[in-house]
């Protein structure tokens, strides 16, 4: 029968891999959340846009009211800022998790196409004995029927 000396390394390397890949949804996640986000600042920006056409259509505007919503887009363009750095800097993550997942699923594959070349000698050289055996009975055989052999 046939075992695979390498089968708990596979395994191992499966896990190694299995790990990877939820390391990589987690950051895949993050970078959603990041992009709800500045949704939600761009929606909030252009909501502001609007409030300050408002303010300066009014037959008065209000300056207070202004300075105050120029404040509010400057605090909006800061955090559009510096979530475009953390995106900048979580892409560079997904890259490198995506290579090591990448490379974990190359060695289980070289791992499986070893296993699959060593089962088909196996089988093979068990059909070679088998042949062999075979043949050998049938000589037997032959000679205990035929008495000229």
């Amino acid at each position: 029968m046939f075992r695979f000396r390498l089968a708990v390394l596979r395994r191992l390397r499966e896990q190694h891999r299995d790990e990877l890949r939820a390391r990589l949804a987690e950051a895949l996640e993050a970078e959603q959340i990041l992009q709800q986000q500045r949704a939600g600042i761009d929606a909030e920006a252009a909501g502001l846009r609007s409030t300050q056409r408002a303010i300066v259509q009014q037959s008065k505007p209000s300056v207070t009211q202004l300075l105050e919503a120029e404040r509010y887009a400057l605090l909006l363009q800061g955090r559009r800022t510096a979530l475009a750095d953390q995106s900048r800097q979580l892409a560079v993550e997904i890259e490198r998790r995506r290579q090591a997942v990448v490379e974990a699923d190359r060695q289980v594959r070289v791992l499986d196409k070893l296993e699959e070349r060593q089962r088909t000698e196996y089988f093979l050289e068990e059909s070679r004995l088998d042949g062999k055996l075979m043949d050998e009975i049938a000589g037997q055989r032959r000679g205990a029927v035929d008495p000229w052999a």
